[in-house]
């Protein structure tokens, strides 16, 4: 696995894995990650997902990953997806990012709404949510798999824009 991603496969013992395996499988080693980074910025020109950066700004290291994706262009709305460092939760770093990537959606996008998902048990991306003005619009029950194959209950929150 490429060293820049090392940190997140190891968060909360479980590692990004069991939150994203689709992510962690496609950055395993240099080229597979020089892949993925070609491949998000094709679905950028593409405007079928978007990739944005959180950075540690003392030491420009990346820290954090925000996606704009499942993009649905005749509402206009989208889901966002965060994940950031273990060694940087908890310090409204996500919080802002989100809220910039949040400005970008409706006022560059012009996305008329925004949603995420969030398991139940994680408190620290409902507070991300909830800072920025999202609204739990509701419980999907099984609606996601974990990289262990359970299925898991999801929080939906959505944003619509003003």
């Amino acid at each position: 696995m490429h060293p820049l991603f090392l940190t997140w496969y190891r968060v909360k013992g479980k590692g990004l894995y069991a939150i994203s395996p689709g992510t962690i499988s496609e950055i395993m080693d240099l080229p597979s990650t020089g892949q993925f980074i070609k491949q998000k910025i094709t679905q950028a020109k593409k405007r079928e997902s978007f990739c944005f950066l959180i950075r540690d700004k003392k030491n420009n290291k990346l820290v954090g990953l925000i996606y704009v994706l499942r993009i649905d262009w005749k509402i206009p709305k989208a889901e966002l997806g965060y994940y950031i460092d273990k060694s940087y939760e908890g310090k409204g770093i996500t919080t802002k990012a989100v809220a910039k990537v949040i400005r970008h959606c409706f006022s560059e996008l012009k996305m008329n709404k925004l949603f995420l998902r969030t398991a139940k048990s994680n408190k620290g991306s409902q507070r991300v949510a909830l800072k920025n003005g999202f609204k739990r619009e509701g419980t999907l029950r099984k609606d996601f798999r974990m990289g262990n194959g359970k299925l898991i209950d999801i929080y939906y929150y959505g944003l619509v824009r003003e």
